[in-house]
């Protein structure tokens, strides 16, 4: 059966969710936003393209950091509204100089950092 990407269910601003993982480890690492387009671009081009809702533009992961996300699998929830890319991450995924965006936890009702900046 071939992808057929009119079958993703998008928001009603045309976008869908899009988890990335590192592939080899499992590790979530970061959460944004696609539209038809940036999923069409990801699977032509092999680097994961994003909407920025923010800028209202494309943004290509690691175009102006060097911390490239190339697309090894990508996989479509049951409902077909959520996007797993499971990716080869060059350096950190998030903005804050991390490995991951969630290296936040809340435990026993306080916040704990998890990780540090990388240098």
């Amino acid at each position: 059966m071939s992808f057929d990407p009119d079958t993703l269910r998008y928001d009603a601003a045309g976008l869908i969710p899009a988890i990335a993982q590192d592939h080899a480890t499992g590790e979530v690492l970061m959460m944004a936003w696609m539209n038809a387009d940036a999923v069409a671009r990801t699977l032509e081009t092999g680097r994961v393209t994003y909407w920025s809702r923010s800028r209202g533009a494309f943004w290509v992961k690691g175009e102006t950091s060097g911390h490239v996300q190339t697309l090894v699998d990508l996989r479509v929830d049951c409902d077909r509204d959520c996007l797993l890319m499971r990716v080869e991450q060059v350096g950190p995924a998030c903005h804050t100089n991390r490995r991951s965006c969630f290296y936040t936890a809340i435990r026993d009702g306080r916040e704990v950092e998890l990780m540090a900046p990388e240098s």
